[in-house]
Parts: C-alpha cells; structure tokens; sequence
C-alpha cells in the first residue's frame, strides 16, 4: 500500500489505524470501495461460465490532445481524465478497444461498482424474457405479484415500471431518514452498521416495497426517476423463473457473452439482488455488454438479446417525452443530455439519433452510438452531491452542488463526441 495512500483507507500495517465508517460508498471512500464492494456487504456470484471469452481485438491510439470545449472552456482528453475522478476508461471503435486506462489502482480483473447501470442491464433481462414469452410488457404488475394488489402498483403495468411512468410515491434522498429511499438503502444491505439505528426499518427489499402504499400520480402519465421501480422488475422476472437474479444473468447474458471474468451483484438478508444499483464487473466485460448493445444483441452468432427489443427501446416516442414533468428536468440536465429520454430502462441520449446510454451514480457511464459503431465505458467515483448537500445544507448550496454536477455530466458527453467525431473520421 503507497504511503501515498489517504489516511482513512484500511492500512494491515496499522491496524487499529483510521477506518471507513459506515456508509462506505459515499466520499471519499468510494474511491476505494467502488472497488471492493464485496468487502463491505453481501454479494452473489454471475458466473461467467465454461465457454470462451469473447475477442476484444485491439488498435490503441492517442486520444490524449483531442480537443473540446464544454461549460466555457476547452480541455483535453487526458485533463477530462485526470481531473474527472476516473477508475476506468475504455473506447470501442468499430469492435476494436482503441483506447484503454486504468487508474486509482483499477486493474483489468477487478470489479467495480456499476450504480444505476445496473437498472439496464436489469432491463436488458426482461427483455430477453419477455422474447421467451415468460413476460409481457402490458400486463400488469400484479399478475406476476399478486401481493403489490395492496400496494400503490395496483392498477401499474410492466412497461410503466421499465419507463419508470408508474404513478407510485416514493420519498427521498436516502441521506434523510424515514424516507422510502433511505428505507431502501437499509434494506438492500449497504448501510448494514447504520440498520440498528432504525429497528422499525424493513428487514429485505420486498418488505420496502410492501410499504409503498400511496400513489401520487395515475399509473403512465409522467417520468419520475426511482430506484426502487427495477426492484420490483427483478422480483417478476425471479418469479416467472423460480431462479435467483445472480442464476439469470448468468445463464442469460454474462456467460453467452462471452465475459472474461465472473460478474458479481450485492443481495439483502433476504438473497434478493439489488437490481437497481449492486452489478460489479470489470472494464472489459461493461465494454462487451455495449458492443452486445451495438450489434443488434448478437455475439459468437448467436442471438443473445432480442434486436427487436433493443430497437425498440432506442426509439423514444413523443408521449414519452412528455412525460418528463419540471422537476425532473434536472436528471437529463446531470447527464449532461438535456434532450434525453428514458425507456425501458436506458437512456436514449439523442432521440433523433437514438443512440442509448447507461448512467450510474459516481459517474458510471455507458455511451453506445450505433450509427458510428462507437461506445465508451467510464468507471469513476465521483464526489457525493447528496452527502455534500447534507454536509452544507440550504437551498442556495444546493443549486450550486447540482450546478457542479450539471457541468461535470455536460463534460463528459463533450469528451465523448469529441472522441466519436474524431474516430469518425479517420
């Protein structure tokens, strides 16, 4: 371990030395634990399986001197990458990885933290059930679970939840207590130390869901970014299969992939896999799952994701853009897309160029531009808004911490079709 390294990281050379406390994923120790995630609370395996790892040729070059210019100046590639808290960094160019880096000590076999990424991938398996016939879109929540009948997603299809139109109430930030979004972040089993301080708090995910109980809008008529919605998308697809969500992505996606190495996601007391944030893979094998996205959902010849799912979820329709009400203007504008849709569970970054986008908290990025054959993975760990906010409360800090993010997401997308316009046309 560097002598370098900051004072609160776990140091076997002083053992009773400084530790990280007990919300490990905000920072700055995320910029350690993203890695590590396992270290901190329970985890099930995604197999990556017997068969062979899928190719990813290499043509490296220098992006480093492309130039861009977002919120009022120009960069480089290499200041956005050094100054934006990057882990991994990863560019595909026509199926070839032209453009590779590992930094703050992430190496090409370990796992890190996807955050809301994981609600695409999460989508991507109901679409490769709903191709299997086990699911249909335009039933409702409760033919799959009868017991969310006494629940505000009584009455909410399937695709409500994939598009996140389901009109239930769900209370936040998770940084304040006795909010339906705190609540969740208990019963996933990230905060495990911090349970005990609310012993009335649900014990597992579903008995968080059980709680949500008033409904705020009527079911598809507006956009509102929750969490706790892929929840209730793994827990269908775990009962129309009778496998545990660990089991479907390996068998349905990482190990048909062709994945290098095993993928592994976070579980609660009760096994059930945290579908809206917990996936931990490697760099190379998030760059596998985007070229699956770029080639029609079809690797190895053989078809892994239905393509009529995929191309359909990169086709925003006009209802669904009108669906995102004022106050939800801001998670497009984070983005750094402020034109953005959302649809079954990705981003559809340019609705007239329907490329698609996988966004995570810290700063988890997957951009896919099937038009160029161009995708970009970038693994990072990011301040924590929320946490600063609660460190400087009051409205007027506030705007100026989602400001900063606003401007940080604004700089990534600039970076990004700098890379792709000046890969398009060499």
């Amino acid at each position: 371990m560097s002598d370098t390294s900051p004072d609160w990281q776990p140091n076997p050379i002083r053992p009773n030395g400084p530790t990280i406390p007990t919300r490990f994923d905000v920072s700055p120790y995320n910029r350690w634990t993203f890695q590590r995630i396992r270290e901190w609370t329970p985890t099930a395996t995604i197999w990556r399986g017997p068969g062979p790892v899928l190719a990813l040729p290499r043509r490296l070059m220098d992006i480093d001197g492309i130039e861009f210019e977002a919120n009022g100046r120009r960069y480089t590639i290499r200041e956005f990458l050094d100054n934006s808290f990057t882990d991994g960094f990863l560019v595909l160019h026509r199926g070839e990885i032209v453009a590779e880096e590992y930094m703050n000590g992430l190496q090409p076999h370990t796992q890190h933290l996807a955050m809301s990424v994981t609600k695409s991938f999460t989508g991507t398996l109901v679409g490769i059930l709903v191709h299997k016939g086990l699911i249909d879109p335009n039933n409702l929540v409760t033919d799959y679970l009868p017991e969310l009948e006494a629940t505000a997603y009584r009455g909410a299809k399937v695709q409500h939840v994939l598009d996140m139109t389901a009109g239930v109430k769900i209370t936040g930030p998770y940084n304040v207590p006795n909010t339906h979004a705190h609540m969740f972040h208990l019963a996933t089993g990230w905060w495990q130390l911090e349970y005990a301080q609310y012993p009335h708090s649900p014990k597992n995910t579903w008995e968080a869901i059980l709680r949500l109980t008033e409904q705020e809008a009527p079911h598809g008529t507006r956009f509102k970014y929750r969490s706790p919605e892929n929840n209730v998308l793994g827990f269908i697809m775990e009962r129309v299969t009778g496998k545990w969500i660990s089991e479907l992505f390996s068998s349905e996606l990482w190990a048909p992939m062709g994945a290098e190495e095993d993928a592994y996601i976070t579980i609660d007391r009760g096994n059930f896999a945290c579908t809206d944030g917990g996936f931990n893979a490697t760099l190379r094998d998030y760059a596998r799952f985007a070229l699956l996205q770029l080639r029609g959902g079809k690797l190895n010849g053989k078809q892994i994701i239905p393509s009529g799912w995929i191309e359909e979820t990169r086709t925003a329709s006009h209802a669904l853009l009108k669906m995102f009400g004022d106050d939800q203007l801001g998670y497009p504008q984070q983005l750094g897309c402020p034109n953005a849709a959302y649809h079954n569970t990705f981003w559809i970054e340019d609705p007239e160029r329907r490329t698609i986008m996988c966004s995570g908290h810290g700063g988890q990025l997957l951009y896919m531009d099937p038009q160029t054959d161009f995708a970009v993975v970038k693994l990072s760990s990011h301040p924590d808004a929320w946490q600063l906010k609660e460190v400087s409360p009051g409205q007027e800090s506030a705007r100026v911490i989602d400001a900063q993010t606003n401007a940080r997401g604004t700089e990534a997308m600039a970076a990004i079709y700098a890379i792709r316009d000046a890969l398009a046309s060499r």
